[in-house]
């Protein structure tokens, strides 16, 4: 069965984003943004919120920035070509490999995880990320720590009265104090 993974970049006291809006302190290292790299070519499909659909959307048309250095050609190359279900209530339409969710996500997980297909289901949004955990639908939690306090903002956490046993996977550190950490729930 496909796995469901949460991964993105988190303050240390627990925030991806901050009271502002901003996340500009994620700003990846070259060997974070190597990580992330070889981490997008495990996901098989890609479920995504409209506010972080439409932060990945200059992906779709990465490739014709000749700003770019070769990094960010790859993981544009690797992000086009993904399937991507997009959850949103105000959006119409949605470009590239993406098309919009025909149900809720308890039955676009459901219906994901029969359909024959390779690599993680990967949720990005901390809502839509706080309903698949609410609902137990999250396998692994996948966390880059980076070394700043924020004081606030957007949790990663959803923060309910459920309790989730976690187990270590793997940790890993990075440049400038990164720290990689992913958990399987313990089951």
């Amino acid at each position: 069965m496909r796995r469901v993974t949460f991964s993105m970049s988190v303050s240390l006291d627990g925030y991806i984003v901050g009271p502002d809006g901003d996340f500009n302190w994620t700003a990846p290292g070259e060997d974070v943004f190597r990580f992330w790299i070889d981490e997008i070519r495990e996901v098989g499909v890609h479920l995504l919120g409209r506010r972080l659909y439409e932060t990945m959307l200059y992906w779709e048309t990465a490739d014709r920035d000749s700003s770019l250095d070769a990094s960010e050609l790859e993981w544009a190359a690797l992000w086009n070509p993904l399937p991507k279900v997009v959850f949103s209530t105000t959006l119409s339409e949605v470009q590239g490999r993406a098309r919009l969710a025909s149900g809720g996500l308890a039955e676009e997980i459901e219906r994901l995880r029969a359909e024959p297909g390779e690599g993680d289901i990967a949720i990005g949004g901390a809502t839509l990320a706080a309903e698949a955990a609410a609902s137990g639908l999250i396998d692994e939690y996948r966390t880059m720590v980076y070394p700043v306090l924020v004081g606030g903002g957007i949790p990663f956490f959803p923060r309910g009265e459920r309790r989730v046993d976690l187990e270590l996977v793997e940790t890993r550190t990075f440049s400038a104090g990164v720290v990689y950490l992913r958990h399987r729930v313990a089951r």
